[in-house]
């Protein structure tokens, strides 16, 4: 079993390791973003679950790893990785492109047979069903860093600097490449409950967009929309933390 001594998967970051945690939780991050933006999450948790963040090739300490550009090679590569950390209740918590990336890992613990998340969480991220219309990943350097920064959710420290503008656009494309360019079939389901998490002002994906996620769970599905865009889960930060909380002491 694995143990806190170290992670040797480089897919997972672990801040604050729980051994003896009844449950497992694993956060998938949005496009462009790293295992960091949940390190207060994963200490607010630690108490209820072991916390792993999944951590995409081409950022941080992947950073010189090649990125990847499809949802489902991401998917397939962590659900790889994902197995052996599955010996305990375990959940599946992905915002934006995360939402699709841990649908997919689900998908594949069903495909199969093997014994899967009890729950999946997914945060302003439209169902599987509906259409991605927009193409974000052929615009120019300068206009995808400028929607990032409209978006909110990315350090501005970030986007002001130039070396490092450089350093944040290859993770940054492949991951707009990857979900604008996912396809699923419009009936595929899993058979773990679904709760999906919006923002009320997020343009991106409305509660019109979430509610369809009902469509993909033989399970039980909820949807609860937050104050808050794109990334609310930052400004709303207490009430989802309480959210999940309340269900990992389930």
């Amino acid at each position: 079993m694995p143990s806190s001594a170290a992670v040797d998967s480089p897919w997972f970051r672990r801040f604050r390791p729980a051994d003896s945690a009844p449950a497992r939780i694993v956060f998938f991050p949005h496009a462009g973003g790293s295992a960091s933006f949940y390190v207060d999450y994963a200490t607010a948790l630690s108490p209820y679950a072991d916390v792993l963040v999944v951590q995409y090739p081409g950022r941080q300490n992947r950073f010189a790893e090649p990125t990847i550009h499809s949802v489902e090679e991401l998917a397939e590569q962590v659900y790889q990785e994902l197995r052996p950390w599955a010996d305990r209740p375990l959940t599946l918590f992905g915002h934006s492109l995360g939402s699709a990336v841990c649908f997919e890992v689900a998908r594949r613990f069903a495909r199969d047979g093997v014994a899967g998340p009890e729950h999946i969480f997914v945060s302003a991220g439209r169902a599987p069903s509906r259409p991605r219309e927009t193409e974000v990943h052929q615009l120019s350097d300068d206009a995808l860093l400028a929607h990032i920064g409209e978006l909110g959710g990315t350090d501005e420290r970030l986007l002001a600097d130039p070396e490092l503008r450089a350093l944040i656009l290859p993770a940054l494309r492949a991951d707009y490449t990857a979900i604008e360019t996912y396809q699923c079939e419009p009936d595929a389901i899993v058979p773990h409950p679904i709760t999906a998490l919006v923002g009320d002002d997020d343009e991106r994906a409305t509660a019109d967009d979430a509610a369809p996620w009902a469509r993909h769970t033989t399970g039980a599905f909820d949807l609860r929309v937050f104050p808050g865009g794109h990334f609310y889960l930052t400004e709303q930060a207490p009430p989802v933390l309480e959210l999940l909380a309340a269900h990992l002491r389930g």
